[in-house]
């Protein structure tokens, strides 16, 4: 296994992609059985995924990507979203507990009550940045497992969210958060890593 710290800096977002590498779905498999275990807000697991690597499929949402060549060039288009009513599964989510006994019945019913009553009353901008957050730490974890595995990526907010959600079918309680590009980069006219703020200027002790 490679160093995480190796990973973190080895990692780039790649612009250019070798054309015609497949990945398979076992790969990807692999890579996304690490990501399961990436933080969410109360455990609540609010990524969903669509892998695009039909060619037909992912000409459109090449075109939903505002004909980025890189899109054209992956070995496969990874569609990150968030369900914007993940609190609605914690009731199923927190089952295991219940029946393993790590949870009373009253703590599972606390529990449950508690993060729906969280949601609710907060109401749906917050409901739709948690959606964003938690999909971003989920999506982050896949860049890095997927380096960890030999795959390159590039992660991408230039699309048209409602041409991708009608392109790929997505439900209107999930808001499409990034496109994740993953290939093999053509490193031949690979620009040097750009300027990286030294620790003093992005980091405060106690306040700003």
């Amino acid at each position: 296994m490679t160093d995480f710290a190796s990973v973190v800096k080895e990692r780039r977002s790649a612009n250019k992609f070798l054309p015609d590498v497949e990945i398979s779905n076992e790969e990807l498999n692999d890579i996304f059985n690490t990501v399961k275990f990436a933080p969410s807000a109360f455990n609540l697991q609010h990524s969903h995924y669509i892998v695009v690597k039909d060619p037909t499929t992912k000409d459109a949402v090449y075109n939903a990507a505002y004909k980025q060549y890189k899109v054209q060039s992956a070995s496969a288009v990874i569609v990150v979203l968030g369900n914007l009513n993940a609190y609605q599964d914690v009731a199923k989510i927190n089952e295991g507990f219940l029946q393993l006994g790590v949870f009373s019945k009253q703590e599972y019913d606390m529990t449950v009550e508690s993060v729906t009553q969280f949601y609710e009353d907060r109401g749906e901008a917050f409901m739709r940045d948690e959606a964003i957050r938690n999909a971003s730490l989920s999506a982050q974890l896949f860049m890095l497992a997927a380096k960890e595995k030999g795959w390159d990526t590039c992660p991408m907010i230039g699309f048209d969210p409602a041409l991708l959600s009608q392109t790929l079918n997505i439900p209107a309680n999930y808001v499409p958060v990034l496109l994740v590009a993953l290939g093999k980069e053509d490193t031949v006219k690979r620009r040097p890593r750009g300027y990286r703020k030294p620790v003093g200027e992005f980091v405060s002790f106690d306040t700003f």
